[in-house]
């Protein structure tokens, strides 16, 4: 699966009906950014079971605000409507498909009945 440009509106319906989805905040300006689009696409194409979605800090930067994004590129990963990792810079492959197993293999379910239970994750 090809990654996907999502905006404000989209954002939140895309996080809480998908089980996995990794977000690229990105600018065309940033050298890095462009480095790591390739990288980004290549993932998605492993994985068609995520979602890869690309947000331009540029045409939105209300939800870059939102978000807290104050470096770019930065990569969130969400399970289950959840964040569970958020990092700037621009990661090598085998950085990215690392992630994509933890996050795959991470229990959401686990972690929410710990929070809700007031036990540290």
């Amino acid at each position: 699966m090809a990654t996907q440009d999502i905006t404000a509106e989209e954002f939140n319906d895309v996080v809480t009906s998908n089980e996995i989805v990794l977000v690229d905040f990105w600018a065309s300006w940033c050298g890095p950014c462009r480095q790591f689009a390739p990288t980004f696409a290549a993932s998605s194409e492993q994985h068609p079971d995520v979602v890869f979605a690309k947000v331009d800090t540029e045409a939105e930067q209300e939800l870059a605000a939102a978000a807290d994004i104050r470096s770019i590129p930065t990569l969130m990963a969400f399970k289950k409507g959840r964040l569970i990792f958020n990092q700037a810079g621009a990661l090598p492959p085998a950085a990215l498909e690392e992630l994509v197993q933890r996050v795959k293999e991470f229990d959401i379910d686990a972690a929410i009945a710990a929070q809700e239970n007031g036990q540290p994750e």
